[in-house]
Formats: structure tokens, C-alpha cells, sequence
């Protein structure tokens, strides 16, 4: 019988920035471990996003429990009219219902990050990562629409916000009270098709769409500001229609005042979160400016990564209750 998570739900009341603090260090910890495990990994997205991505979940978004099995379901197939298997992870988050709120995850690079966040939350099984990155397996190195927490295939970074988009705007048609929330890194403001969203978004009065977006300031490539600026970006989104909100990403209490009634307008919500791609993990900045992927370069290295590891756990086990 596949066991389902019960317990994983959207609190009565809204967690505390402790509490988003204490998961948040977790995730980065979950990652490291599995970086080290895999020599390799998205490590600096850890870093950047644990803050985000824990105050969406535990004090933003209105999600039900958990739908999904605890220990991931394998790969059925590429969705389509033949086959009645295919399944999206979107049931990680809970039940579509009309006043229940839906997530689009859009850098799917980003993607261990999210499994290790819906472990903390219980909405995914502590083994839940036992089979990352395998032939076979949903659990995907680069996210799918069938991995856990994800609902729809990204593709070329910049997509998800236009799949976003049409549900969004479908659920307004629809009369439905739920709104769409899409995370998105600022990587994704160099694509055009972001741009064209955003207008379309503010052309057509799409005001139940809320997009967060970790400003790291860093891509594949390195800085964001040698490869190709994006600002002034709260400017710019400004211009192209939405309500704009800049604030500190690792401060969860400025990361959840900025949803403050949003829902209720006719403009889409973006929120510039201002992160540091080392946070938490001092030693990445020794790889500055390329942070994107790390791959130890040296036994050496990977001892010093390996040993922070065992301090940060150390530490984690003298707090927890």
C-alpha cells in the first residue's frame, strides 16, 4: 500500500521567522550533504534560496496536505492522451481545489533544493532522496513536471512564467479565490519570453499571480552584472506593469509582508529578493565568481566542504529540542 503523507499541511497560523530560519539551515545542510555525496551540485541555490522557498511554504502560500506518496513514485511515462499513468508532482502541494493556492516551480536546477524543503516539511519521506538522480527515477537532478513539487516541465528557463500565466488567468475566469505563486531565479529576467509574460500578465489584469525571485545576482556563466544586467529590475518590471516589492531574501518577515493582501488587485506581484549565493556556506566564496555548479576541484577541497558539514550538524543537533 503506498503510504501518503498526512501530516504535511499549510499551518493553521503562520510560522515564525525562527521557524522558517530552522528549516532553511536545514535545507542548506540536506544539500551540502548530497553535493558531497555525489561530488557535485547546486549548491550556491541552497544558499540563495532556503529563505524563499521556506517562507512560501510555511507562511505565504495556502496549501492542503500532502497528496503524494512518501517515497517517490518512479518515471510512468511522458504525459499524453495513451497513457493514463503519467502523473505531475504537483501533488506534493496539496490538492487543486477553487480557494487553495497552486505553485510553479521555474529553475528546475533548483530542484534538490525543493526535495530537501519538502522533506523538512514532511511532505516528502526522509528517504525521499534515495533515489536522486537515477535512471529511472523522478527524482530528477534537473526537475520535470513529474518530480516532487514540481508541476510542470519549465523547459527553457523563462517558460514556467508564461504556463503560470494561462492558469492563472484561467482560475480568475473561472471565479476561483486561489492564487498561482511561481519562484523564479533572476537568471530567468536575461529571457525575453520573461518580458512578454509580464505584459501579458499586466495587459490582461492577471492580479492572482504573485512571482518571487531569488536575486543572487549570479548565472551559469558567472556575475549577472558581466554577462548581461538585468537592472535597474525593479524599475523595468514597473514599467511592464507589475506591483513591485525589493526586500532583503534571507529576512522571512520582509519576504511574507511583501504577499500582504495580494490577490485582491488586477496587477501581477513581483518580489525582488536580494540574496547572497554563500549563505550559510562561507567556504563558497573561495569559488567566486563561479558559483553556479560546484565540483570539487581537490581531495583538499572537498575535506574542507566535508568538514563544514560536520560543524553545521553539530551545531543543528546542540538546538534542536
Amino acid at each position: 500500500m503506498t503510504q501518503v503523507a498526512a501530516l504535511s499541511t499549510q499551518p493553521a497560523a503562520p510560522a515564525s521567522a525562527a521557524e522558517v530560519g530552522r528549516v532553511a539551515d536545514a535545507v542548506r545542510r540536506r544539500v551540502l550533504a548530497y553535493t558531497l555525496k555525489n561530488n557535485g551540485g547546486y549548491l550556491s541555490q541552497a544558499c540563495s534560496a532556503a529563505e524563499i522557498l521556506a517562507t512560501l511554504y510555511l507562511r505565504v502560500m495556502r496549501l492542503g496536505p500532502s497528496t503524494a506518496p512518501l517515497l517517490p513514485r518512479p518515471f510512468a511515462g511522458v504525459p499524453g492522451a495513451g497513457n493514463a499513468a503519467a502523473f505531475t508532482g504537483g501533488d506534493y502541494n496539496g490538492p487543486r481545489a477553487p480557494e487553495l493556492d497552486r505553485f510553479i516551480f521555474s529553475p528546475v536546477h533548483y530542484a534538490l533544493v525543493l526535495y530537501s524543503l519538502l522533506i523538512e516539511l514532511g511532505r516528502l519521506g526522509p528517504n525521499g532522496l534515495d533515489a536522486f538522480n537515477q535512471d529511472g527515477s523522478t527524482v530528477e537532478l534537473i526537475g520535470a513536471e513529474h518530480s516532487p513539487g514540481h508541476e510542470v516541465t519549465a523547459g527553457s528557463l523563462g517558460q514556467a512564467l508564461s504556463q503560470a500565466g494561462g492558469i492563472a488567468l484561467a482560475r480568475r475566469l473561472k471565479g476561483e479565490s486561489g492564487r498561482v505563486w511561481v519562484f523564479m531565479s533572476d537568471g530567468e529576467l536575461q529571457e525575453g519570453q520573461t518580458w512578454e509574460a509580464f505584459a501579458a500578465l499586466a495587459h490582461h489584469r492577471v492580479g492572482n499571480l504573485g512571482v518571487y525571485i531569488d536575486a543572487n545576482a549570479q548565472q551559469c556563466d558567472g556575475a549577472m552584472c558581466d554577462v548581461m544586467t538585468i537592472e535597474p529590475l525593479a524599475a523595468r518590471l514597473r514599467a511592464f506593469g507589475a506591483e513591485v516589492h525589493e526586500v532583503d531574501g534571507h529576512d522571512s518577515d520582509a519576504l511574507a509582508a511583501a504577499a500582504a493582501g495580494f490577490g485582491a488587485g488586477e496587477r501581477p506581484l513581483a518580489v525582488i529578493a536580494r540574496t547572497d549565493p554563500c549563505r550559510g556556506i562561507e567556504l563558497m566564496r573561495e569559488r567566486t565568481p563561479k558559483l553556479h555548479y560546484v565540483r570539487f576541484k581537490s581531495e583538499a577541497e572537498f575535506r574542507a566542504f566535508e568538514g563544514l558539514l560536520d560543524r553545521m550538524d553539530a551545531a543543528a543537533a546542540e538546538v534542536a529540542p
